[in-house]
């Protein structure tokens, strides 16, 4: 059976689906499976005024933000846990005033992400009654109200229809233009298979205009299809798949790779300085024309030393201090 072909370089599918001004969402989970390949290219590409969100953002949000690539964030977590307990560019960028940042807790974010897979307008909770998230606004009601892209306000507490006695959180869904993942195999096609935890990746996927797979390995669709019930995406989602190996390096990778402790506490040093930052992202980012470079300035032993040992999914006695 043919399909139509999705495969792209990383530099024709950021350049064809991300924008100035675009509503981007990322998946993974703070060091986990984060689409750092994707994340790098679009700094390359000097993409900007971007909104952005993914729930648990680590190095990977951080970095655009330190790159001048976001004009709005919204967010529940922000850090390279272990590293860097509060991701240092979005720590300066928000207490200059630098970029717009929306806050919300950490099990909303999720549910509005699969809220807007589905299609739904508004997703109703009430995780975040009794908190001062509900009354203290990262964003101003009049730029909610003036701007576009966003929703005219935050959210609503109203009373339950079904029972009038109870109070529930409106949380409108959002409009995600681009949705970018990282998945450990995918076919040509665009049917995706994700080892291990798969987080908020679908959902964001579904939700999005466009979503942007980039993967370890390009399989035949034949090997995905002998077990449909281990594949997450099917084909007609993704609309662009970039075979990327290590490319959510300096994140972990389940059955691939352990996280890149070093090269974390690196971007925490760096990251806590502007001259600094300025300079990484010359030498690591600017600095290579494309992932395959990237990987070439890191090198083969390095990458090597990370590949995870059958039994484990980690590499015991990877030096992480």
């Amino acid at each position: 059976m043919s399909s139509v072909s999705k495969v792209m370089t990383m530099h024709e599918a950021i350049s064809k689906f991300v924008h100035d001004g675009d509503h981007i969402a990322l998946g993974g989970f703070v060091t986990n499976k984060k689409p750092y390949a994707a994340v790098h290219e679009i700094i390359r590409q000097g993409i900007k005024d971007l909104y952005l969100e993914g729930g648990p953002g680590g190095g990977d949000t951080d970095m655009l933000i330190g790159a001048g690539c976001v004009k709005v964030l919204f967010n529940s977590y922000m850090a390279n846990s272990g590293f860097t307990q509060v991701s240092r560019r979005f720590r300066k960028y928000v207490e200059q005033g630098k970029i717009l940042w929306e806050d919300y807790s950490l099990d909303v974010q999720p549910l509005m992400y699969h809220a807007a897979a589905l299609g739904l307008p508004y997703v109703a909770v009430k995780n975040m009654l009794g908190t001062s998230l509900i009354d203290k606004w990262g964003i101003p009601e009049e730029v909610y109200k003036s701007d576009p892209k966003l929703p005219p306000f935050k959210l609503k507490v109203e009373h339950n229809p079904f029972n009038p006695e109870e109070k529930v959180c409106l949380l409108p869904t959002p409009k995600i233009d681009v949705g970018i993942i990282h998945v450990q195999q995918a076919a040509s096609d665009g049917t995706c298979r994700i080892d291990g935890p798969i987080f908020i990746d679908p959902d964001v996927a579904m939700a999005a205009t466009h979503c942007i797979v980039t993967c370890e390995q390009i399989v035949h669709h034949n090997e995905l299809r002998d077990e449909p019930w281990r594949n997450q995406l099917p084909n007609i989602i993704p609309d662009a798949v970039v075979e990327v190996p290590h490319g959510a390096h300096p994140s972990q990778c389940t059955n691939y790779y352990d996280y890149d402790a070093m090269y974390l506490r690196m971007y925490d040093k760096v990251s806590a300085d502007d001259d600094l930052f300025e300079e990484f992202l010359n030498e690591w980012i600017r600095g290579t024309k494309d992932h395959a470079e990237y990987l070439d300035k890191l090198g083969a032993s390095r990458l090597m030393q990370l590949k995870v040992k059958n039994g484990f999914n980690y590499v015991p006695g990877l030096k992480r201090r």
